[in-house]
């Protein structure tokens, strides 16, 4: 009897042996999360603050005033950006924008004559874009970058001074550069922030009643938010 229950146990024992060499055990599943690509076209609506540095001056005579002009713009730009394997992200884009902004510049002096109150020089920027290249850095969904490019501007110029008296209507080109950082919300819904510096050189301004010659400086500094839909 004993003998029995041994060789009924060492028979249980490997029945046991033998099922659990049976069991296989699968690998758990790993679940991987999508890189985003900032890899695509795009295209987006900007708004945005600028103020300017202008330089208005009677070549004949010396005789100068500056009608900083500052206000709102707003307006869209479109785009193409490439990543590359190193997450260096490089990029063209074009925008145009309308712009509400203006300065005054009272008590202009003619001759260093002081100009009667109301009187003096005003310039408007009515509309701004420029063509830039991007270069950025990716760090997952967010895309810190450089840019900078050729930019263009319609910019009015006059002065209420008589004599001396014009109204000038110009398109001024120059260049510009700026700094700013994207982060995609979505795969789709991108948003930015950018500090823009622009140098659009100067522009010759034609008198209406007297001979000779004077010309209009502008730079300007904006900050413009931005809201993108990638393709």
């Amino acid at each position: 009897m004993r003998n029995t229950l041994i060789v009924v146990a060492l028979a249980c024992t490997a029945s046991v042996a033998h099922a659990a060499d049976a069991v296989v055990y699968e690998p758990a599943e790993v679940i991987s999360t999508p890189v985003f690509s900032w890899t695509g076209g795009y295209i987006g609506l900007q708004a945005g603050y600028l103020w300017g540095d202008s330089h208005m001056e009677f070549l004949s005579d010396g005789s100068y005033g500056n009608p900083d002009p500052h206000g709102w713009l707003g307006g869209v730009y479109v785009g193409y950006n490439y990543e590359m394997p190193s997450n260096v992200v490089l990029g063209i884009e074009a925008d145009i924008a309308y712009a509400d902004a203006e300065g005054d510049r009272e008590g202009f002096g003619f001759s260093g004559i002081p100009a009667p109150p109301g009187d003096g020089l005003n310039m408007e920027v009515n509309w701004s874009g420029a063509v830039r290249g991007r270069l950025g850095y990716a760090l997952d969904r967010l895309l810190p970058y450089i840019a900078g490019g050729v930019a263009f501007a319609d910019v009015d110029s006059s002065n209420v001074l008589a004599p001396v008296t014009f109204n000038d209507s110009d398109t001024m080109v120059g260049w510009t550069v700026g700094i700013g950082g994207e982060y995609a919300f979505t795969d789709q819904l991108i948003g930015r922030v950018e500090y823009r510096y622009t140098d659009f050189g100067s522009s010759d301004l034609v008198l209406d009643s007297i001979d000779g010659a004077a010309e209009a400086d502008l730079t300007t500094s904006d900050v413009r938010f931005g809201l993108a839909w990638k393709f």
